[in-house]
């Protein structure tokens, strides 16, 4: 699993992008590699997601790019076409599991119940993200999910920040975990590149 090959190399934690500035997205990628953060969730909460896949993936060869937020194969398709290595969603479709299993790259569809997640399983996708984490149960609910699905594995984003993310990365069933408190907004207002690097040593 490429998962597995690239947290060899990176640490576990996927910082969830959400572009304002397409001049920021190259600075504030490096910058987090630079930090050892190398899995990088660029969303599509904005129409500048697509152009900031492409720049980062040009210019930040050392960064993994992906695309996050993703809610329609049509996304999923024009985000490998900018040259996205992985994408995650914040739930499923037959559509979307459809599309992704014909492509056969890294996919992570959002579940936050049973029955999603064996929905998920199913369709052949063992890694999973676990969204929203916090309003879903959190490690209760994780720890919950170990018994019958103990052939999965998540990674847990929404409501998980820089004070509680070691205790997700405890649980045995976490390969990873998503937020976006590596990318605080006052440091990209300030173009502060080296706060964010400096977080992404930290954590």
């Amino acid at each position: 699993m490429k998962w597995d090959l690239w947290l060899e190399r990176a640490k576990p934690l996927v910082p969830v992008i959400v572009i304002d500035d397409l001049e920021q997205a190259v600075p504030m990628a490096q910058a987090l590699v630079d930090g050892g953060v190398r899995l990088l969730e660029v969303t599509l909460r904005t129409e500048l997601g697509l152009d900031a896949i492409r720049l980062i993936k040009r210019d930040v060869p050392d960064a993994i790019v992906g695309v996050g937020t993703v809610t329609s194969a049509r996304q999923l398709e024009d985000a490998l076409n900018m040259g996205a290595e992985f994408a995650v969603s914040p739930g499923i479709s037959q559509e979307l599991l459809d599309c992704a299993r014909n492509w056969g790259g890294p996919y992570l569809p959002g579940v936050a119940t049973p029955s999603e997640v064996m929905q998920a399983r199913q369709a052949g996708f063992r890694y999973q993200k676990f969204f929203p984490a916090a309003a879903a149960g959190g490690l209760d609910m994780l720890n919950a999910f170990a018994g019958p699905f103990h052939d999965v594995m998540f990674c847990p984003t929404g409501g998980i920040g820089g004070e509680n993310y070691q205790q997700y990365l405890q649980a045995d069933n976490v390969f990873a975990v998503g937020g976006s408190w590596l990318t605080p907004k006052e440091a990209l207002s300030a173009q502060n590149w080296q706060a964010i690097t400096a977080l992404a040593i930290a954590s």
